[in-house]
């Protein structure tokens, strides 16, 4: 186990490039297992969750190189088998793979999938879709089954915009056959990847980025190249980095218009915000001014994203409410922040801030990724050092976030804590 030791109290100045998007990798990995082709994929964070998908790629018979930021993924030797709960448990988004391999194969069993332990994420929204398709779905035991001679296109109506059903909706449904309608899709960027993706590939997506999407089923998918979007929650967590530091940091590799939300709040909390063609420039002003934030659904502020802004608020002029619409279990940074020394206190799903002068260092633990990535950005602002302790979670969306803090003058250590 290692763990973080941050001494704070350093403006960070100068340019951090943000990698491509974790959420846009994942799903476009396991879109791979819907063609006998070679895809290569650029832009490929080294990431704890792209080992596992790359883990679980290859159990299913894939061969895969990763090497630097590129992987290609061979899916002509795949077969559909079931998936180990050992597997399964390790990341989330594993339950992506279900929509390819029932639409390759007819047949899919895998165990319920892990992850953050931020809320309920139901599999109920994708097991509706893929019946709704014609799949013949049964639970028994942990593990959920789905078979299908022939996937039939039809319409399918989410009840509420889920990422990930749409994402494995539209994976199942490119070789159905007709034509497939999900309506009140999610509208998130990394839809939209992952539809360029398919596109590429041969299918016919069309809608991403509405919540009407379009896809008419097609026999085969091909070989294809393609390049990840940058992550736009990496980049406004170093925004945020830049922000709570009092620094002047420019933020490479990023697609302004996804940062809509936080360039919005960051603006309001009196932080200058410059906006290139694709970079950012963040320039504290010296004042940080308390905001109310509402997590929603893209294209609202991103639940990715509340934490961060969280840390932000605990050092800001005056009282922030902070709302959390998307998952019920996402504000167990509230006790971390109060070893810190910040005032907080929860009603519900609300979070009323209460900014003080200063942070002071502490030992606190990262109870989830997003979570892990806002403690990092408290313990900058505070006096003292910090000990950041189970930092596996940052480890699984951000690659070597001390090594890009150090270069624009943050003091972070990785230690060994056995």
């Amino acid at each position: 186990m290692e763990k973080f030791v941050v001494v704070g109290g350093n403006r960070l100045k100068g340019t951090i490039r943000a990698n491509g998007s974790k959420n846009a990798t994942l799903p476009i990995l396991a879109a791979t297992l819907l063609t006998g082709g070679v895809c290569t994929v650029n832009e490929v964070p080294r990431l704890k969750d792209v080992f596992v998908m790359q883990e679980l790629l290859t159990y299913l018979g894939a061969k895969t190189n990763f090497e630097g930021n590129t992987m290609t993924v061979d899916c002509s030797k795949v077969q559909s088998q079931e998936i180990s709960e050992d597997l399964m448990r390790k990341m989330r988004a594993s339950n992506l793979v279900m929509g390819p391999l029932i639409g390759r194969f007819g047949n899919v069993k895998i165990s319920y999938p892990g992850g953050c332990n931020i809320g309920s994420r139901p599999m109920n929204l994708h097991l509706k879709g893929l019946a709704t398709l014609g799949a013949n779905i049964s639970e028994k035991f942990g593990y959920i089954s789905a078979s299908a001679k022939q996937l039939t296109g039809t319409v399918i109506h989410l009840d509420v915009p889920s990422v990930g059903a749409t994402e494995n909706l539209i994976m199942a449904a490119v070789l159905a056959h007709g034509t497939t309608v999900i309506r009140n899709a999610a509208k998130e960027p990394e839809i939209v990847d992952l539809q360029n993706f398919l596109n590429a590939m041969g299918a016919k997506v069309v809608g991403a980025g509405t919540d009407i999407i379009r896809i008419e089923g097609v026999k085969e998918l091909g070989s294809v190249i393609h390049t990840v979007i940058p992550d736009r929650i990496e980049a406004g967590t170093h925004m945020v980095a830049g922000a709570i530091t009092n620094g002047d940091v420019v933020v490479t590799n990023v697609i302004p218009e996804h940062l809509d939300p936080l360039i919005y709040k960051l603006r309001e909390a009196g932080v200058r915000v410059e906006v290139m063609d694709d970079s950012v420039r963040v320039q504290g002003t010296g004042v940080i001014k308390a905001v109310d934030i509402k997590t929603m659904p893209y294209p609202g502020f991103p639940t990715d994203m509340q934490a961060q802004m969280m840390a932000l608020m605990t050092i800001a002029e005056g009282t922030s409410v902070i709302s959390e619409t998307i998952f019920e279990n996402r504000f167990k940074h509230v006790p971390e922040f109060r070893r810190m020394g910040a005032d907080i206190r929860l009603e519900g799903h609300t979070a009323i801030v209460k900014g003080v002068k200063r942070l002071s260092g502490a030992c606190v633990e990262a109870t989830d990724l997003r979570a892990g990535a806002a403690l990092i950005l408290a313990a900058l602002a505070a006096e003292d050092g910090t000990v950041l302790d189970n930092i596996e979670h940052i480890d699984r969306g951000y690659e070597r976030i001390e090594k890009k803090y150090n270069a624009l003058g943050a003091r972070i250590i990785r230690v060994n804590s056995q």
